[in-house]
């Protein structure tokens, strides 16, 4: 079998001149002390992987190009005692992936606050793998565990595998949840996968195919409604402004192995965010919309369930049991 050639080989011995995992700690302002890692794919692709925010990705570039939106707090650092209602807007950095759940997604209730524990939780790094451009190994990855729990339950583990290639412009995101609890716990999962300025800009589309019906609010049927070309991203809205916003569900086909494809695409710059799932680990597609000025965003969010528990079939998890959720975003000119 003939090996591999690389356009840096005989040109470079150390992975960093290309790319790679370097970790650091915030030393400023409200995210003081939270670790992160920095990851560079060699190809324009680099995200900033929080670990102390449930490893989820707040900054991601392509280029000069951030492909993300950023709320006006930022980073802020981890806070387990996190309480209900809707305190998790307080330390909500938007970014390429927030986590919501494990138990819990969609509005606040007497149990639970606005989408959940988990994204506000410290993970424990399980390893980091770097390229070994000498072994024409390109892959690195980074794992870690977070973890939802409390005495009397629900106790739910999170396994969560970053990983990218040199050389290629994707994230792949695998996650492994399992019930450490001695009895059977709810399960409920979503990414709120959170695009901006300039991916998202005035002309750009949103991509999918499948049925879309609003959520059913006013302000939902302003945007989602027949006459509304709700898939093309408008200037900022008056509307939107404060907590004006617009939400839908999307029924996404799969394609014939099961997965589906939405994103972000504008072509007046060349850029594209394109993200994949499997439609049996995640059958519910959420667009939120909330583009009012200065606070430009619009998200695309796979997940177990609805945010609005619209009568689905519910999730448990037995003692022991595990599921699997993958997630991959590939990016592009």
């Amino acid at each position: 079998m003939a090996k591999t050639s690389y356009p840096w080989q005989g040109k470079v011995t150390n992975h960093t001149q290309i790319g790679g995992i370097e970790l650091a700690t915030l030393e400023n302002g409200a995210g003081r002390g939270t670790r992160i890692a920095n990851v560079n794919t060699g190809t324009g692709l680099r995200y900033k992987v929080v670990i102390d925010r449930a490893c989820d990705i707040a900054d991601a570039f392509f280029n000069q190009h951030s492909l993300c939106w950023h709320s006006h707090g930022g980073i802020t650092a981890p806070s387990p005692d996190k309480k209900p209602g809707t305190e998790w807007l307080y330390s909500f950095f938007g970014g390429l992936v927030a986590t919501c759940g494990l138990s819990h997604i969609g509005g606040p209730n007497e149990e639970n606050g606005l989408h959940g524990r988990i994204g506000t939780q410290p993970a424990e790094l399980v390893s980091i793998i770097q390229p070994d451009i000498a072994a024409g190994k390109l892959d690195m990855s980074i794992t870690a565990i977070i973890k939802e729990t409390r005495v009397f339950g629900p106790s739910l583990e999170l396994k969560r595998t970053i990983s990218s290639t040199l050389g290629k412009s994707t994230i792949k995101i695998c996650d492994v949840i399992t019930n450490r609890a001695n009895t059977p716990s709810m399960l409920k999962l979503l990414y709120h996968c959170n695009f901006g300025w300039p991916l998202v800009d005035e002309g750009s589309e949103i991509i999918y195919n499948g049925k879309c019906t609003s959520f059913g609010r006013d302000s939902d049927n302003k945007i989602f409604n027949s006459k509304n070309n709700y898939k093309k991203i408008p200037a900022p809205l008056e509307i939107h402004r404060k907590t004006g916003e617009a939400c839908a569900y999307i029924d996404i086909k799969p394609d014939k192995n099961g997965v589906c494809t939405t994103g972000i695409v504008n072509r007046k710059i060349g850029l594209s965010a394109m993200l994949k799932f499997k439609k049996k680990q995640l059958p519910y597609l959420t667009n939120w919309q909330h583009l009012g000025p200065g606070e430009y965003v619009t998200a695309l969010e796979p997940g177990t369930n609805s945010p609005l528990d619209i009568g689905e079939k519910k999730i448990f998890l037995d003692p022991d049991q595990s599921k699997t959720f993958e997630l991959e975003f590939e990016i592009g000119n």
